[in-house]
């Protein structure tokens, strides 16, 4: 009896094998594809942000730069329609890149973002100001690109360093 019994186990056991194998399967595999599609998302967002990242950086250092210009050319008098437009391209460009990551970044990168944004639309509206000769009270070229090298400087800096940690990127 026990012989038989064994066989009978044996059997049972036989044919719940078969029966949930592809179950076990079909289960293992629909995990496995639920943690590649989980790695295929978070890669996919990593790669938005760097985009992001790197598209903003490039637009704030871009307006900056073409704000110092624009601030020397003041100062020196020669301040033409042709540097108007690029520094007006350029804001524009910048105001895309900073609409752009606000629906994507982390709200410490928007934080460092609107920083920067102030000191940048700050320095901006002066240089339109001293452009229409309506300079507010000590107010010239000079003072204005002090502020955007010392404070637009540091909080581009700081926005990078950021932008990079949130990367992954530690120096």
């Amino acid at each position: 009896m026990s012989a038989v019994i064994a066989a009978m186990i044996t059997a049972v056991v036989g044919v719940l094998g078969t029966l949930f194998a592809p179950v076990l399967t079909q289960r293992i595999t629909a995990r496995q594809r639920d943690e590649e599609r989980a790695e295929a998302d978070r890669l996919r967002r990593l790669e938005e942000r760097r985009a992001a990242y790197t598209a903003m950086n490039r637009a704030s250092r871009q307006f900056s730069t073409l704000l110092k210009d624009a601030l020397h050319r003041l100062r020196d008098d020669v301040y033409t329609d042709h540097e108007r437009t690029a520094l007006e391209e350029a804001r524009l460009d910048y105001r895309d890149r900073y609409a752009e990551a606000q629906m994507i970044v982390p709200e410490h990168i928007l934080d460092a973002s609107r920083a920067v944004n102030r000191v940048l639309a700050g320095v901006d509206a002066a240089v339109k100001r001293l452009d229409r000769g309506r300079a507010h009270d000590g107010e010239t070229p000079d003072s204005v690109r002090l502020t955007l090298t010392t404070e637009g400087d540091r909080e581009l800096a700081a926005m990078r360093r950021l932008m990079r940690e949130d990367l992954g990127i530690h120096d």
